[in-house]
């Protein structure tokens, strides 16, 4: 169940958007940037790393809820009894590079964890890509059974485009958004798809069966506050454009 009624009535309309500073960014300069375009830009909700100062400092800063990552549930427990509103077990592919990988075991035993240590906090859990897309589907079924709110799609830090322009766009989105339309399929929870999207693949991303998408990098990876709400403010047109074409 998602708690708050306007991150329910988002993700029901299929308009939700999450704007993600990343696991392992700390950078509080960075985040805030980061958390106060999301909020002018017009965003769902924000998600940023489990660091306790952190969530203080952001939550103070803004009106939108708070999601945070990682993949230890006392450390999740922890974020909430400081103001997180929400909690995602994810971001996996932030350790893909270092060689760290999550199985369906592990994600399955960190979801059961979470959900015992909070009851009625909204729970979000990311479906790793490394599995193939019928396991996806087996994992995805068995953690709503065990209380996950939200499934998360991922999978654009591991494409390689060929092309540049849109078609490359389209490439580097192929992995979440092939995982959005199999796991929206399987599941009756709002299926977020995250990972390499852009204002051009957004629309796919609802077409797929998504509910809601999550950007990070290009949002977080610029420099200028202004250029970052203008992106966010991109995607929030490109969700609002898609909405209206499903509904119709």
């Amino acid at each position: 169940m998602i708690n708050n009624s306007k991150l329910a009535q988002a993700f029901a309309s299929k308009k939700a958007l999450k704007v993600i500073s990343g696991l392992n960014n700390f950078d509080v300069e960075n985040v805030t940037a980061v958390c106060k375009s999301a909020e002018l830009g017009g965003a769902t909700f924000v998600d940023i790393a489990a660091d306790m100062d952190l969530i203080k400092t952001v939550r103070q800063l803004i009106s939108l809820p708070i999601c945070v990552s990682a993949v230890s549930a006392e450390i999740l427990a922890q974020a909430v009894d400081n103001g997180a509103d929400l909690v995602e077990i994810g971001n996996f592919d932030s350790f893909y590079a270092q060689g760290i990988t999550f199985s369906a075991e592990d994600v399955l035993n960190l979801t059961r964890e979470t959900r015992k240590l909070l009851p009625e906090t909204t729970l979000s859990v990311t479906v790793p890509h490394i599995l193939a897309l019928d396991e996806q589907v087996e994992l995805a079924q068995a953690l709503v059974a065990s209380g996950a709110d939200i499934i998360q799609t991922e999978g654009g830090t591991s494409s390689n485009p060929n092309h540049s322009g849109i078609l490359g766009l389209i490439e580097k989105a192929s992995p979440t958004l092939a995982a959005a339309y199999a796991l929206s399929r399987a599941v009756e929870v709002p299926v977020m798809c995250a990972s390499g999207l852009s204002d051009v693949t957004a629309p796919m991303a609802i077409a797929s069966g998504a509910s809601g998408i999550g950007v990070g990098s290009a949002i977080n990876k610029l420099n200028d506050q202004v250029a970052m709400i203008a992106v966010v403010r991109s995607l929030v047109e490109a969700l609002n454009t898609a909405s209206v074409k499903v509904s119709m």
